[in-house]
């Protein structure tokens, strides 16, 4: 069975209170769905790289995000921010992507090795002019991967590097034999070889990462696939530098150019309104802008069709993966920061971002096999914000990352959602219900479920068929108003609490979904 979405009513006239000219809502009596499916259909795994995070030197993601250094006043561990390291370690994160972003094609590994005095500084180009001391390099990164029980992502420079300089670090890394740069790691306190899997060759290539054409790029990504070679036991997964969300022609040249060189093609797309002026505020906004937001966070489902489409026709054994390893929302950075910092709050509003998309990414994992958002702290659509005094906020996005945590590694169970939808400017359809679900290797089913109607619940009946079960709990993450954050003074404003508002009856799930909501379910026997 495919997942499709049914339409029982599409309403454009009807408006709610704040909403702006143009903008449809749906009538009050209009409120229910129907979801079916069958978890015979359960066949496609969803991997757990799909709930991938992303760090960049940016902003204070990395050096008052992750990393304070050891001899700082915040409490930390071997300089890591342990409140930050306790938070990470309970989303069970599967893979972490460094050190950029823009500043990978910038970023010399061998300035972030050796004695930390030592180590030289650098500007930060890309990202405020900031001057960075290097104390946060390789081997802190691949120990943090380590203590998160994470695999290591590396992006690695293209643009300002070399392919001498590319292959040593993979040396560096990965060989535990009696070679030079495995020598120089030994010096610097590493015996061991790290295990590193993912290796980015390049990022964003048709732009920070050298404003390269496609047929320039695909023939350069080959020549560096060819000297970063596997060393020992370690196996890399060589990923080529993809598209921004609608060039189509730059997959189409790759997969035409490289597809026997690479295992993974990367693609970024971002819930913007646009490159140029003002994006909008994070945390003011009225009732037109957030359904627009999450019109166009749903409309990467038709750029991933149109991107496997692609893929298909050069390789129909897909044997190359798509990896979506930088995608979220990106607002205007918040009054009184540095500017090129990209520090953003975190709303109800992002939460439904990230639960919408997971809802979609788990619909293609036949093709899409990673996703990493942007980014992990500080920055962008983040996990946690942190200050200076010591202070650490969970946000939103973060407790709809734990809440479905439990579809990682499960079989995906294929819905047909039959819910009212409306348009929502540029003619964007926005259903008023999201929903996926998974079985997991004890035969658990979860179901997650998001009402994004500001003003109406939804009553919702599950039919899933072979479904055995006699107990169902949840959680829900909602909040009074669709713009509540949490800050440093009221962290908790927007949390995960417990939910009683679903009950079984002879196999049918009866579920009333509060407006504005996040909701994922556990049923078992």
């Amino acid at each position: 069975m495919k997942s499709f979405i049914t339409c029982s009513l599409i309403a454009i006239s009807v408006m709610t209170a704040h909403a702006e000219p143009g903008i449809g809502t749906l009538p009050a009596a209009q409120k229910s769905a129907t979801i079916n499916g069958s978890i015979s259909d359960a066949k496609q795994i969803i991997p757990k790289e799909i709930y991938g995070q992303f760090a960049e030197h940016l902003g204070t993601c990395i050096y008052g995000g992750l990393w304070v250094g050891e001899n700082s006043n915040i409490p930390n561990t071997n300089g890591y921010r342990t409140d930050v390291l306790n938070a990470l370690k309970d989303l069970k994160i599967p893979v972490l992507r460094w050190p950029g972003g823009c500043f990978a094609d910038e970023y010399h590994w061998m300035d972030g090795i050796g004695p930390k005095e030592n180590r030289p500084k650098m500007v930060n180009n890309n990202w405020g002019g900031t001057i960075e001391d290097n104390s946060f390099g390789t081997h802190e990164f691949l120990n943090l991967c380590e203590m998160l029980n994470c695999e290591p992502y590396i992006s690695g420079n293209v643009g300002s590097g070399t392919v001498e300089e590319l292959a040593k670090w993979v040396e560096y890394m990965t060989s535990d034999g009696d070679s030079p740069m495995a020598n120089l790691r030994r010096k610097n306190g590493r015996d061991k070889a790290w295990k590193v899997k993912y290796l980015g060759v390049g990022n964003e290539s048709w732009g920070c990462g050298g404003d390269m054409r496609p047929e320039y790029y695909a023939d350069l990504y080959r020549r560096y696939a060819v000297y970063c070679r596997n060393y020992d036991d370690n196996r890399l997964y060589k990923v080529a530098s993809g598209a921004s969300d609608y060039d189509y022609n730059w997959t189409e040249v790759l997969m035409d150019r490289a597809r026997r060189q690479m295992h993974g093609l990367s693609l970024h797309y971002y819930t913007v309104k646009g490159w140029s002026g003002s994006k909008g505020s994070a945390t003011q906004f009225d009732n037109d802008d957030y359904y627009w937001t999450l019109g166009k966070c749903r409309e990467v489902e038709d750029v991933l069709k149109k991107h496997i489409a692609i893929m298909d026709k050069h390789d129909p054994q897909k044997r190359v993966n798509l990896l979506l390893d930088e995608w979220g929302t990106w607002w205007d950075e918040e009054p009184g920061t540095i500017r090129g910092h990209l520090y953003q709050q975190n709303t109800l509003r992002d939460a439904f971002v990230a639960s919408l998309s997971f809802d979609i990414f788990h619909k293609y994992t036949e093709r899409l096999t990673m996703a990493n958002i942007a980014q992990i702290a500080n920055v962008l659509q983040s996990m946690v914000l942190t200050n200076d005094k010591g202070q650490m906020v969970l946000t939103p996005t973060y407790h709809v990352f734990k809440m479905y945590t439990v579809h990682q590694d499960a079989m995906h169970i294929p819905l047909d959602i039959n819910a009212d939808k409306m348009i929502v400017r540029d003619n964007r359809i926005l259903p008023m219900v999201s929903a996926t679900a998974s079985k997991d290797k004890n035969g658990v089913v979860h179901i997650s479920l998001s009402n994004v109607d500001l003003a109406n619940e939804q009553d919702i009946t599950i039919n899933l068929t072979d479904l055995k079960a006699k107990t169902v709990t949840g959680e829900v993450l909602t909040s009074k108003n669709i713009d509540d954050h949490n800050t440093f003074d009221n962290p908790n404003i927007v949390n995960i609490k417990e939910f009683k508002g679903a009950k079984l009856n002879k196999g049918t799930l009866q579920v009333k979904l509060p407006a504005k909501s996040i909701v994922t379910l556990r049923v078992e026997n």
